[in-house]
């Protein structure tokens, strides 16, 4: 038994050994492309193609950045697309919030029809709103304004959210509810002191609506048509494309200013991630 154990272990040890070095090799070969680009914002036009896959330039060069956040205007797209992904997402975090809440922790006429219609617009795909999200943004007289791009980001009905709010809501003792209600809590007194307690789902909203909002193209080139100083990052891409030439450079500079944000807001939330999809988890 001894010995059955023991090459038990030995084969059990090769097969993760096996497994690991594999991984590793996916996981090179699908970073790579990602540590490239961040290499080739720092080399020059010429060394960026004959420096093969080599992630080391052979000469530095800083003035990319420069390049990116001056004459592409990157400075001013920055702090658009930053603008856009913090107000769209501060108020889809409060909509889907009281949203979820009213529907976890209230029974009204028409409740079940109200949550089987948010759900329905889980498969709705999103460019068919696109056209009467326009016309609405048009008729408010905000064409060409960052509010006008705000009210297009905010305005989808954030389903998913919602229904992670509701799943939540849901979980919470009933005792929190009532003992708030014999101190004379009303309904903003009980969600303010419900909504703390949804930190896991908070940060999956945040995450998600902010990276989605940075990342968008869409929303941005439509409703800025005629003020690109209004553009976010995806869509100011462009102003690296010449009539006859295409800095590859500054894209990759300006492909690194885009998605230091992201980074960083990631990595402040990723400790509630994964609890705040189950949404099973209360603080």
């Amino acid at each position: 038994m001894k010995l059955l154990s023991q090459r038990s272990g030995g084969r059990f040890l090769r097969y993760n050994l096996i497994t690991v070095t594999l991984l590793l090799l996916v996981g090179f070969f699908w970073v790579y492309p990602f540590f490239w680009a961040i290499a080739g914002a720092f080399k020059t036009q010429s060394g960026l193609f004959t420096s093969g896959i080599s992630l080391w330039p052979n000469e530095w060069d800083f003035s990319n950045f420069q390049r990116a956040w001056v004459t592409a205007g990157f400075g001013q797209y920055f702090f658009n697309t930053l603008l856009y992904s913090t107000a769209s997402t501060v108020i889809e975090l409060f909509k889907s919030a009281l949203c979820g809440y009213v529907l976890a922790r209230y029974r009204f006429p028409g409740r079940n029809l109200l949550y089987a219609l948010i759900v329905a617009t889980l498969f709705v795909p999103l460019a068919s709103i696109v056209l009467p999200q326009f016309l609405v943004v048009e008729s408010l007289g905000l064409l060409n304004t960052q509010a006008g791009v705000i009210l297009a980001f905010s305005g989808a009905t954030g389903a998913l959210y919602v229904l992670l709010f509701v799943n939540f809501f849901k979980g919470i003792p009933e005792e929190l509810f009532d003992a708030a209600k014999v101190d004379g809590a009303g309904f903003v007194r009980l969600f303010r002191l419900v909504f703390p307690l949804a930190r896991p789902v908070i940060a999956t909203v945040v995450i998600f609506n902010f990276i989605a909002t940075w990342n968008d193209f869409n929303i941005p080139l439509i409703y800025t048509l005629s003020a690109p100083d209004l553009r976010n990052l995806a869509v100011g891409m462009f102003a690296f494309q010449g009539e006859n030439s295409f800095d590859w450079t500054g894209f990759a500079a300006g492909t690194v200013i885009s998605f230091v944000p992201v980074l960083l807001v990631f990595l402040a939330f990723q400790g509630y991630f994964v609890r705040g999809l189950s949404g099973a988890v209360k603080e």
